[in-house]
């Protein structure tokens, strides 16, 4: 049974089998991905802007092991179950599912969405599953980056207080 703190956090398995039966409903799936180490304003405008390009939101977080091949080892700051429930927690949010691969494409082989959304510091044939996507049918949304809001940024920042 899944804990109710979080009924958001799927499996791959849960996740393709819950896209399955929104698509059969008439429901079209967002899919879009990151670390969301220090959830900010800049995360919060590709998470809203993701959930209007569709009917479900997917959020695709990457584990706590992915996040310190990525970005190093003092990352990430938060373990994967607190930025899951902080992104759970989001109404824009229909669904969270841990990857622990360094980028999403098993993620978005399996899930099939109709949009991949990314920030607008990717063009997109930088991004991972955006071919897949397209080739499908889907299209590539690119939200504009939300200048001077990075987790890397706060970390610093906090490191001068």
């Amino acid at each position: 049974m899944k804990p109710t703190l979080f009924p958001k956090l799927l499996t791959l398995r849960e996740a393709h089998v819950l896209c399955t039966e929104w698509r059969a409903q008439g429901f079209s799936v967002v899919f879009t991905n990151g670390c969301f180490d220090l959830l900010h304003p800049g995360h919060l405008a590709v998470l809203q802007e993701a959930a209007i390009q569709g009917d479900r939101l997917v959020v695709g977080l990457n584990t706590d092991a992915s996040v310190t091949r990525l970005k190093g080892p003092t990352r990430p700051v938060q373990k994967e179950l607190a930025r899951a429930a902080v992104l759970a927690a989001l109404q824009v949010v229909d669904a969270v599912v841990l990857f622990d691969e360094d980028d999403p494409a098993l993620l978005i082989g399996a899930l099939q969405p109709e949009v991949l959304v990314k920030g607008g510091d990717y063009v997109v044939e930088q991004i991972v599953g955006a071919e897949q996507v397209i080739a499908n049918g889907g299209r590539v949304h690119l939200v504009p980056t939300l200048v001077g809001h990075s987790t890397t940024a706060l970390i610093q920042q906090s490191k001068t207080l």
